[in-house]
């Protein structure tokens, strides 16, 4: 590699992007000719068969992506990763994700240490206390049994909890589980969220799990505050309400103490998981148990644990995550694709591009190399999507007709509900299925304008009508949705992210840019404070931030005028 330490300077990069020349001479129609290429773009693991062959890229682009992957030190770097190095320098951690999922029997090390027994202390905590519960062995205050759960977190610590929670919700074992049981997420400080939250909840039915590492994060300190409120409210402090109805995800027993809650009831993680990868800790795996039992859950974490033990074993050649990965960095930093769209045909996922939106926007959303070298090419996608066939009646008219957006379809073989009307030609789930496998497709082959004159068409609706095709996608399809498959389409898309890092040379492990508003706002807090308690002007701020707070602080009653 040249001395800049940039990818981009590298014989294979180079040599990629002199290729994209030769690739755009091509047409999807005429590649998906060619069935010995589409053999070998069809890969499965463990039940998983994923198909890229409307992808736009031939066995010389992967074996050119492949010698990119060498370049850039890809199977080093995931070793790295599963070895415990603190491959996040800028935050000198280790990202130790995979250990969450991690058999007892396995090793994994961080600083010397042995962390799988520490992982299964707390899963064993977590399955001790979440059977208590369902079985109504721990009561609340009242001594009525706790049916009813609000975790209380935000990022990492709601979108990948909820996204595992939606997509089990309608599987019948995992729903026979959760049968006369709530498990509700707040996560936004909007006073809206916790008034949907707790809308139709009993308090002496409640059980509150507060999810903050530090104990300190500003919005969920203030809505475990105000949830805190509304316990009391009801049953008061000396009926020893809080530590009977509240539990916490922490690592602060101090502040968890001082809080009012049993220290004893406070679940561990650890700074080797970053918030975006903690689904599989305590602070997925808590509720998620409360509400399916902590033998479901354990299925979901084995899933993702064969997607771990895949990514880390497997030839790139067949490897489902390093696939997926070169086959993104090619498409947004060759082909300039900026954007993924995530199309899950099962209305179960209706969470998953959400929070794959925030684990690969907070990973890969850099500017420069983990060096802190100035990027001189694209990385990072912006992530999005709804489930088929909601998305079609959305914005599939832009991926069809508008820009080129690379999709991932994902399709479910046997539908979690089954449901088939007599005299209709296929069940509902088939139905569905029918669309996934009609929109790759069309935007593969597109349609011509001869085709349309051959139709009939009219000549001034052609343009209107012509489908320029070529637009790039990938097919996956899964056995079934249960809690094991969850959890490997949750791994999936954590290491193919992870892929993309390592390609583009940035650290996908911190998150500094969330940080800079944070301050800010705690400046405004501190100003919002003083006007309000103390009568004191806006000050300090720019002319359109000083208008507009004054706006609102003379809604809300406080008529200030402009500080020059």
């Amino acid at each position: 590699m040249a001395a800049t330490g940039l990818i981009s300077e590298s014989e294979a990069w180079i040599d990629l992007k002199d290729h994209v020349a030769e690739i755009n001479k091509t047409h999807l129609r005429e590649l998906l000719t060619d069935t010995s290429r589409c053999e070998g773009m069809i890969k499965e693991h463990d039940g998983i068969l994923i198909d890229f062959s409307r992808q736009r890229a031939t066995q010389k682009t992967m074996e050119k992506l492949f010698s990119l992957s060498k370049e850039a030190k890809l199977e080093e770097k995931i070793k790295k990763m599963f070895i415990g190095e603190h491959i996040n320098s800028t935050e000198d951690r280790a990202v130790l994700h995979v250990a969450l999922r991690a058999p007892r029997t396995e090793h994994i090390f961080e600083s010397g240490r042995d962390v799988v027994p520490d992982v299964w202390e707390v899963l064993d905590k977590i399955k001790d206390f979440s059977d208590r519960v369902r079985s109504g062995t721990w009561v609340g205050a009242t001594g009525k049994p706790l049916t009813d759960v609000v975790a209380i977190g935000i990022g990492g610590s709601f979108l990948g909890p909820l996204f595992v929670h939606t997509a089990l919700q309608t599987e019948p074992e995992t729903a026979k589980a959760a049968r006369n049981r709530k498990l509700r997420f707040l996560s936004n400080v909007d006073p809206i969220d916790v008034a949907r939250a707790l809308n139709g909840l009993k308090q002496e039915t409640t059980l509150v799990v507060i999810v903050s590492k530090t104990f300190t994060t500003a919005e969920t300190m203030l809505n475990a505050r105000t949830v805190r409120s509304w316990i009391t409210s009801a049953l008061g402090y000396v009926s020893n309400a809080v530590s009977k109805h509240m539990v916490a995800i922490s690592t602060n027993v101090k502040l968890v103490k001082e809080f009012g809650i049993d220290p004893e009831n406070a679940f561990a993680f650890w700074d080797w998981v970053g918030g975006r990868y903690s689904v599989c800790s305590a602070v997925g795996v808590l509720p998620l148990s409360l509400q399916y039992g902590f033998d479901n859950i354990t299925k979901f974490l084995e899933g993702a644990w064969s997607i771990d033990q895949h990514f880390r074993t497997a030839p790139f050649e067949n490897n489902l995550p390093v696939l997926l990965g070169l086959l993104s960095v090619w498409n947004a930093s060759f082909l300039g694709c900026p954007a993924l769209a995530i199309l899950p045909y099962c209305q179960a996922l209706q969470k998953l591009a959400p929070h794959i939106q925030q684990v690969s926007m907070e990973s890969n959303g850099k500017g420069v190399t983990i060096d802190g070298k100035v990027l001189d090419y694209e990385a990072g996608e912006i992530d999005f999507g709804e489930p088929g066939t909601n998305g079609q009646h959305s914005f599939y008219q832009l991926i069809h007709q508008g820009r080129v957006v690379p999709c991932d379809f994902i399709g479910i073989i046997k539908s979690q509900q089954s449901v088939f009307l007599r005299n209709e030609i296929v069940s509902n789930h088939d139905e569905l299925m029918c669309n996934f496998f009609a929109q790759a497709d069309a935007l593969a082959y597109g349609k011509t304008p001869e085709e349309l004159r051959a139709e009939g068409v009219p000549d001034y609706l052609i343009p209107h009508k012509t489908f320029t095709g070529n637009r790039p996608s990938l097919s996956m399809l899964l056995p079934t949705l249960k809690p094991y498959t969850v959890g490997q389409l949750l791994a999936l898309y954590e290491h193919r992210i992870a892929v993309q890092g390592f390609i583009w040379g940035i650290n996908s492990f911190d998150q500094w840019g969330v940080e800079l508003g944070k301050v800010l706002a705690s400046r405004v807090r501190t100003q919002m404070n003083a006007s309000r308690t103390k009568g004191k002007p806006v000050e300090g701020f720019n002319h359109s931030t000083t208008t507009l707070l004054n706006r609102y602080l003379k809604v809300r009653g406080l008529g200030l005028s402009m500080t020059p």
